[in-house]
């Protein structure tokens, strides 16, 4: 039986695990507090394949209930009703943080406030599972029959002497070696733990891979890197033996997710845009709908941490709207030219005009014509009749072209206060702004000569 374990805070969350064969617990990690938590403990949950979580319960030195006792029997509650199969166990607990944070001095390592919460929930599981079974060994302590204390007082008082004398000189022996015995005792099953944690951390990372999303990279990109995601650790082996096949990668990026996100999202427009660009660690028995939750929940907590959608109803787009041009955004150009890029696209919208980007153009060809079999240049390519072709047709194109990844997303939440029409990407990595149409054909003669000869 597998157990999540919670220190709950009001800032962060810190998580362990356990697994009642080995009884080590072992730190997760931290999870924000940010409203995003629910999503990321179903996560942890779901890879760890349990349902059952402990929480540490604080209570005051004297042992009675607090206010922050209050908050985390409240935080069951919710995640109850956000994951409707958990199960809640509290373990009682006082100064966890503290003694965490005396551990983690003691590793004379660097560590994080993250850290010391993680930490805190492994002691709170630790504590637990130790006395899991414990409880059920202990027998209740019989009251002694009064009449028998009174019968024996008497013969208790006259050998009461001979044990002050000679009783308790031994007592005292026997307590030190006692205790000498069960210092002993305690160091070896430390050390017993420590050997256990040293060996189920390794095993555990053994199990896990890394699977990165780029910002820029397409659903193409994604589904081909999957097929590279081996049992031998990462995607660069010469034989791999992947995790997952074709028919399960496409089940995934075809089946339903629920976030409050897609609200807007058009019919038939699929995962493209909203996969937010990070790397994570994931245990070899994650599903590729794991994953791509993963990624969903990324994006989550991008757009609320950041209010996406009320910036980008500021700039007259909804939030879809502001995601498909961040994905433009992000094919274009560099980081620190987004905002002015943002700002140029916008603009063109409010005149009518098209976006006229080239980026948006490769998306449909690679869509219909990856190999380039039937538009071999880039005259008939340009020509493409496709509505993500932003050469041909005015407004944004018909969906994401990529995932952006933040700077895209905050540079049309908040793009520049200037008026430029036309941008370009020159031979030398600049980009060049103008005004008019003239100005930027200037700019293509003079700094464009190669990059904007290439193939689409």
């Amino acid at each position: 039986m597998k157990i999540i374990g919670l220190d709950v805070g009001e800032k962060r969350i810190g998580v362990a695990k356990v697994d009642s064969n080995t009884r080590i617990a072992l730190p997760i990690g931290f999870v924000e507090a940010d409203g995003s938590e629910w999503q990321e403990i179903a996560r942890l949950a779901r890879l760890a394949n349990t349902n059952l979580f402990v929480l540490g319960l604080p209570r005051s030195n004297e042992g009675n209930e607090t206010k922050q006792t209050l908050y985390v029997r409240n935080f069951a509650k919710a995640l109850t009703e956000k994951i409707p199969e958990a199960k809640i166990r509290f373990q009682d607990e006082s100064l966890t943080s503290v003694e965490a944070e005396k551990r983690l001095k003691n590793s004379k390592k660097k560590y994080t406030k993250g850290d010391i919460d993680a930490e805190a929930a492994t002691i709170i599981l630790q504590d637990f599972i130790e006395s899991f079974d414990g409880n059920t060994n202990k027998t209740d302590v019989k009251k002694t029959n009064d009449s028998k204390i009174a019968l024996n007082a008497k013969k208790t008082s006259s050998k009461l002497k001979k044990w002050t004398i000679f009783g308790v000189p031994i007592i005292l022996i026997l307590i030190l070696g006692g205790i000498t015995a069960g210092l002993k005792i305690r160091d070896f099953i430390r050390q017993q733990r420590e050997e256990e944690y040293r060996r189920q951390e390794a095993e555990m990372q053994a199990s896990t891979f890394d699977f990165e999303i780029k910002p820029g990279e397409t659903i193409f990109d994604i589904k081909s890197n999957l097929l590279r995601v081996n049992r031998d650790g990462g995607t660069e082996v010469e034989e791999p033996t992947p995790y997952y096949t074709a028919e399960e990668i496409d089940a995934a990026f075809n089946a339903t997710y629920n976030y409050a996100f897609f609200n807007d999202r058009p019919a038939g427009v699929g995962l493209e845009g909203y996969l937010f660009p990070e790397k994570y660690n994931f245990y070899s028995s994650a599903s590729v709908e794991d994953i791509i939750k993963t990624f969903l929940d990324g994006m989550n907590r991008v757009i609320t941490e950041n209010k996406l959608e009320e910036a980008y109803a500021t700039n007259g787009l909804s939030l879809y709207e502001g995601i498909v041009l961040a994905s433009v955004v992000q094919k274009e150009v560099p980081p620190q030219d987004m905002p002015t890029a943002a700002q140029v696209f916008l603009s063109r919208i409010d005149y009518g005009m098209t976006l006229g980007s080239d980026a948006t153009v490769t998306y449909a060809l690679n869509v219909v014509d990856p190999d380039r079999l039937v538009y071999q240049d880039n005259a008939a390519a340009l020509e493409i009749d496709s509505c993500y072709n932003t050469r041909l047709y005015a407004g944004l194109p018909c969906g994401p072209v990529s995932n952006p990844g933040l700077s895209a997303l905050t540079a049309v939440a908040h793009p520049t206060d200037t008026s430029y029409l036309f941008f370009l990407t020159g031979d030398d990595g600049v980009t060049y702004y103008s005004y008019t149409q003239a100005e930027h054909d200037e700019n293509i003669n003079l700094h464009c000569g190669e990059l904007c000869g290439m193939s689409l």
